[in-house]
């Protein structure tokens, strides 16, 4: 069962303008019901607090009911979201970032130097993709192979650059 808010204001006002408690034993806050019954409402206090804070509360109800089916198996797929919003108004998944964007985000994170293993681990992008990604680079004059003593293949950005040491020519 999931609530509704505009349900909850009615029993709200029904119940003496929240005195009663209705809305709250519809929300299944049944000892709380009872204390707004026996106290008319927290003295109307809480009754005006219930009124600018039903809609929280009818959020959380759904929450609750949303684990409570979970638990109990009752749906096969229980989904539960804390703001509801129409279908046509959700954001659409984001693009994923160009090879060249990635690579110059590790080269700067890196003081200008990037490998293809480096820019795949950063990356949706096998090793082999920014491998010839970096080539394309290297062949616009925007970066430089150059060759670790390890033996490794790294690109350099040289705006992003940090010294020179550390590589053959």
């Amino acid at each position: 069962m999931y609530y509704n808010t505009a349900v909850a204001y009615v029993l709200w006002a029904l119940g003496g303008f929240g005195v009663l408690g209705l809305h709250r034993f519809y929300l299944r806050k049944i000892p709380t019901g009872i204390l707004w019954i026996c106290t008319g409402g927290l003295g109307f206090l809480g009754a005006a607090y219930d009124f600018f804070t039903l809609p929280g509360q009818v959020r959380e109800a759904n929450i609750k009911a949303g684990y409570r089916d979970a638990i109990s198996g009752r749906g096969q797929t229980v989904i539960i979201r804390e703001r509801y919003e129409d279908s046509s108004r959700r954001a659409q998944p984001q693009a994923k970032d160009s090879i060249e964007k990635v690579a110059l985000r590790v080269a700067k994170k890196n003081g200008g130097v990037v490998s293809p293993g480096e820019v795949a681990l950063d990356s949706d992008y096998t090793s082999d993709q920014a491998r010839e990604a970096l080539e394309k680079l290297a062949g616009k004059g925007l970066c430089e192979l150059r060759v670790r003593p390890s033996g490794v293949v790294v690109f350099r950005f040289l705006e992003f650059a940090s010294d020179e040491q550390g590589f053959e020519i």
